[in-house]
């Protein structure tokens, strides 16, 4: 079992539910990243996302893809992000779950990405545009590995497509909030409750929401229906904001506690 598995092991005999945090590797600089992640931590993210540039980022708003292309312009690729992983681990056991697109990956080579993400410290891997349908032998390489494998579920996916979910997610199952790309919302969408009961009666894994959630009531919100809850665009817009800012790593950890505390409004 991974880091993450582990996680939703604690979290569930503690009563707990999960914040999730996706920043994007490398932005503002690569050497910054494992700092951000420890503020992230300290202010009690459970799971980190660690996005990888990419130069055509088709689900992605326009707050993480100008991320992406400021990491890009430091000089970031997959196997930067991957150093990065590893100096994240050699000072934290926080799980990382590795957050991409199906391009860099088939140029690096899954078998040998999913062998170096392991060697790093990866924990799991989330290629969003890959599709469910074909998913076989990616998901065996990351399994020869020891990681994760999650995929996502949206509002229109068909039962057909919730079942290969179901079949090929380990770690959790990601459900999209929303069609469309990430970004933040001011309302949560009606389509969470009942994508949350068709994913509950196929599999017993853990459920996490993202897209568009950030604002602590909007966890409060999910934490009565899901295991945990991700958040993405708002950390990324602060980073963006604050990215000269020698406090910066202060402001994501407040932040960070603050959307936590929504859960305390779940019960």
């Amino acid at each position: 079992m991974t880091r993450i598995g582990h996680l939703f092991e604690r979290l569930r005999s503690e009563g707990r539910k999960g914040l999730i945090a996706y920043i994007t590797a490398g932005d503002p600089e690569p050497a910054r990243t494992p700092a951000l992640v420890e503020a992230l931590v300290r202010g009690g993210a459970d799971l980190i996302e660690l996005g990888v540039p990419f130069s055509d980022p088709i689900a992605d708003g326009p707050v993480i893809q100008r991320a992406g292309e400021r990491a890009l312009a430091a000089g970031t690729t997959l196997a930067v992000v991957l150093e990065i992983a590893a100096a994240i681990r050699r000072r934290s056991e926080v799980p990382l779950l590795l957050f991409t697109y199906l391009n860099p990956v088939l140029r690096y080579g899954l078998d040998r990405l999913a062998s170096d993400a392991a060697h790093c410290g990866i924990d799991g891997c989330l290629l969003t545009d890959a599709s469910v349908e074909e998913a076989r032998e990616y998901a065996a390489a990351m399994h020869r590995h020891g990681l994760d494998t999650v995929f996502l579920a949206a509002p229109t996916s068909t039962e057909r497509r919730l079942k290969l979910v179901a079949r090929y997610s380990t770690g959790f199952v990601y459900l999209v909030s929303r069609t469309g790309v990430t970004g933040e919302r001011d309302s949560l969408s009606g389509a969470v409750a009942p994508l949350v009961r068709s994913v509950r009666a196929i599999t017993d894994l853990p459920l996490a929401v993202g897209f568009g959630i950030s604002k602590p009531e909007h966890v409060a919100e999910l934490g009565r229906q899901v295991e945990a809850v991700v958040v993405g665009s708002a950390f990324v817009r602060l980073i963006e904001r604050n990215h000269d800012n020698p406090s910066l790593e202060i402001q994501l950890e407040s932040f960070a506690r603050e959307l936590k505390h929504g859960f305390g409004a779940a019960a």
